[in-house]
């Protein structure tokens, strides 16, 4: 081969070598650029539970402090306790693009997508590890793959309310004939069939009607968490619990519009996801710590007297063989009857799952609540 030929073909070779190591270095180097920089979102972030001191509202605080560190000049503006919709009214917002995120219970989304029933019940998921674990079932994942195709809805994870649901009421809630002929707050129409088998007139409201509905007489009790009886402890004294699951299932999720979100860059996307995910982890640890600083205050082993108390293993029992397969039988009436075998799955993985994971053995319960302690208020 020609000497001065060979000597442009090394020097041409060498040259593309050069440019290709220089490309690669500077992609490795500079991920921003080959990725994007997160771009700044403004966001209303929707509730039906109520704020601060509230555990979720403070996780949902929490969100809202950190969105701006980890894209900085955004905004998450919060809405609590269905403030701005109530969560039928947020999810058809969602799907049709007008509200960017939400954080609901699962089950009151029914009205809309009655699918949305198919992942609650009492007595099902009764462990802090069976709750903890609810996004491993078959029905929960069918769910989200449902959400995401046919209603446009994107979701995140589950954020879990409380680990002690129970009800709360002027009187003390301990068995079946103490509910009979009494108004009770439910927190979704599943619930309705609990309360109905225990003789109470169910009475589904949005948390911020709560306080004046009991001041009034409207209802003479509430379904709900510890954190939401926190905020309505003095017009509703007594509050018992019977377990993670035992009254009912509380499940939320945290999800947003595709048609807001399928809009934004990737490296916006990615950024947010991860918050939403830390987000998620930091309200599982403030839901267990306040659970556990509230009954540490208010715990009481006499039901005749105020406070928080825990029911035995036999007033358990009792109350949820009074609900017999009422919740269920109302889930599969009100659902199509291509959901059912998702109806009877989640049944059987969570009570499984319950078995699975017994009380103590959950990450959530080992959690350092003195870490905590400057942020959750019992008052």
């Amino acid at each position: 081969m020609d000497r001065n030929l060979l000597h442009r073909f090394s020097t041409l070779a060498t040259a593309a070598i050069f440019a290709a190591v220089i490309a690669a270095t500077w992609g490795a180097l500079q991920p921003a650029a080959a990725q994007g920089t997160p771009q700044k979102v403004v966001l209303r972030f929707v509730s039906d539970f109520p704020p601060p001191p509230h555990p979720a509202g403070l996780a949902m605080r929490y969100f809202a402090d950190r969105l701006p560190q980890v894209i900085p000049g955004s905004e998450a503006r919060l809405y609590y306790a269905g403030a701005l919709y109530t969560v039928p009214e947020a999810f058809e917002a969602m799907r049709q693009g007008n509200l960017e995120m939400t954080w609901m219970q699962i089950g009151k989304a029914a009205p809309v997508d009655p699918w949305m029933m198919s992942l609650v019940g009492p007595g099902i998921l009764t462990t802090v590890g069976a709750v903890d674990s609810l996004e491993k079932t078959k029905t929960y994942q069918a769910l989200v793959d449902r959400l995401q195709k046919k209603q446009l809805i994107k979701v995140f994870g589950a954020g879990h309310m409380s680990f002690g649901m129970g009800v709360g009421g002027k009187i003390r809630y301990v068995k079946p004939e103490d509910f009979k002929g009494k108004k009770v707050r439910s927190m979704g129409p599943v619930e309705n069939a609990s309360l109905a088998s225990w003789k109470a007139n169910p009475v589904v409201m949005n948390f911020g009607e709560v306080p004046s509905a009991l001041e009034s007489g409207v209802i003479d009790g509430l379904m709900t968490s510890l954190g939401g009886w926190n905020s309505v402890r003095e017009q509703a004294p007594y509050y018992t619990m019977g377990g993670a699951g035992a009254f009912v299932g509380d499940y939320y999720m945290i999800s947003a519009s595709r048609r807001w979100w399928d809009r934004l860059p990737a490296a916006t996307r990615t950024a947010l996801e991860r918050l939403i995910k830390e987000t998620i982890q930091v309200q599982k640890e403030y839901n267990w710590c306040f659970d556990k600083m509230a009954y540490d205050k208010y715990g009481t082993k006499d039901p005749s007297k105020p406070g928080v108390y825990w029911l035995t293993p036999q007033e358990v029992s009792t109350m949820v063989n009074a609900i017999g397969d009422s919740a269920i039988r109302y889930v599969k009436s009100r659902t199509p009857q291509e959901a059912w075998p998702r109806v009877d799955d989640f049944v059987k993985e969570g009570r499984e799952l319950s078995k699975q994971n017994p009380p103590g053995s959950s990450w959530i319960e080992k959690v350092d609540c003195s870490k905590h302690a400057g942020k959750i208020v019992i008052k």
